[in-house]
């Protein structure tokens, strides 16, 4: 069946720089617009960047804007979060999903997205 599973997580100082991978399975990669969400403890599960299918179309949330970068290597089934100059607002629980359903752009909504991976903790901190 089909199964997301992100990882790269981990513990880092502000100022510092992750990547997290999302490898997908059990479904036709290239057919889905791909999305990263976040969730911290208490808070609403919110948008962070989403591609589109074939990875020439990206967005991202303002509060993540020239830090994070979203991209997709379809040969390998895999959607990629690169994130720097991360700061402790960005500590969260994130999570890749994949949408389906979408013709054009993409969705900033959870519940438009048909899949989602287990998430990968992030901690900025001191």
């Amino acid at each position: 069946q089909v199964q997301l599973v992100e990882s790269g997580g981990g513990l880092v100082q502000p100022g510092g720089s992750l990547r997290l991978s999302c490898a997908a399975s059990g479904l036709t990669f290239s057919s889905y617009v791909m999305g990263w969400f976040r969730q911290a403890p208490g808070k609403e599960r919110e948008f962070v960047a989403a591609i589109s299918r074939s990875g020439g179309n990206t967005y991202s949330a303002d509060s993540v804007q020239g830090r994070f970068t979203i991209s997709r290597e379809n040969a390998k089934n895999t959607v990629y979060l690169q994130m720097n100059s991360l700061k402790p607002e960005d500590t969260a629980v994130y999570y890749c999903a994949a949408d389906k359903r979408r013709l054009l752009g993409y969705s900033p909504v959870p519940h438009e997205y048909e899949y989602w991976g287990q998430g990968t903790q992030v901690i900025v901190s001191s």
